[in-house]
């Protein structure tokens, strides 16, 4: 991949296949903010990062050569060919392929492990708004301070130690104990986030289910969000819909080894077209 160092940072001239919003605002990660210009800002891997596309270049504010190729170009999934797997899951249905090619700018970002799975267990029955909240207010309490403003993610070190009660702050309810759980588990080595990210995908889906309050859905959401396990599948409530109304005849495995990146076509696409449920 070419890239430049300038004076705005990192640029990444004549990117393909990557839209921002549809990346960064999708459901799939819960630390980045839309500007009113059209760019985003956001934290990952105790970074800050300010990102936009200007024509047909990727503009990294603010990141050198060694952060971009530490965190963000793989964060970002830069280097794999999206275009070739839309082909490959286009050629399975006109369905799949309407899905595909509405929102062909979505990537899947390579997240933190511990984050991802902390941050999907406070999604439970919540909405977006809420859950971006919940997080800011667990970096805020919790977290380190960062160069440039905002917190880092408090790993499960930080937190496995902590009560119930030292969760009040963040106004998560119920969630706080599947968090503590979490923490300990993965701190204590109970639960090796390392190794469930390589691991045959049943085995790893019954790992991260011995976690208090981790049921199917979080667990493929860690898997596929936080660990690039593009074979998983996650189910909620739009993408049951989803599935029984235009593939109800077909099981998630059957999309074959880039199942999760068909799900995020067709959750996109299901979302922004609800009259194909009404």
């Amino acid at each position: 991949m070419h890239y430049l160092q300038t004076h705005r940072g990192i640029e990444v001239p004549q990117i393909v296949d990557f839209n921002l919003a549809e990346t960064l605002d999708c459901g799939q990660c819960f630390r980045w903010d839309p500007l009113p210009d059209g760019s985003f800002r956001g934290v990952a891997f105790g970074q800050q990062l300010h990102v936009y596309i200007d024509r047909d270049t990727l503009v990294l504010d603010g990141a050198d050569r060694e952060s971009f190729e530490r965190y963000w170009r793989g964060y970002f999934d830069l280097d794999f060919d999206y275009g070739a797997v839309r082909a490959q899951l286009s050629a399975q249905s006109e369905t799949m392929a309407k899905a595909a090619q509405y929102a062909p700018g979505i990537h899947l970002l390579k997240q933190d492990p511990w984050e991802a799975l902390c941050s999907f267990i406070i999604s439970q029955n919540n909405n977006i708004s809420r859950i971006k909240g919940i997080i800011s207010r667990l970096c805020q309490c919790f977290g380190d301070p960062i160069a440039g403003g905002g917190y880092s993610f408090p790993g499960p070190e930080r937190l496995c130690g902590l009560t119930p009660e030292d969760l009040q702050p963040l106004r998560c309810g119920f969630r706080a104990a599947y968090v503590l759980s979490a923490a300990q588990k993965v701190s204590g080595g109970e639960v090796d986030l390392s190794a469930i990210g390589v691991m045959e995908l049943d085995k790893a889906r019954e790992q991260l289910m011995s976690i208090k309050g981790v049921g199917p859905k979080v667990a493929e959401c860690a898997l596929l969000y936080g660990m690039h396990r593009l074979d998983a599948f996650p189910m909620d409530v739009w993408m049951k819909r989803a599935m029984s109304t235009l593939f109800p005849d077909k099981k998630p495995e059957e999309f074959g080894p880039y199942a999760g990146v068909a799900q995020q076509y067709l959750f996109h696409y299901s979302r922004m077209h609800p009259e194909l449920f009404a």
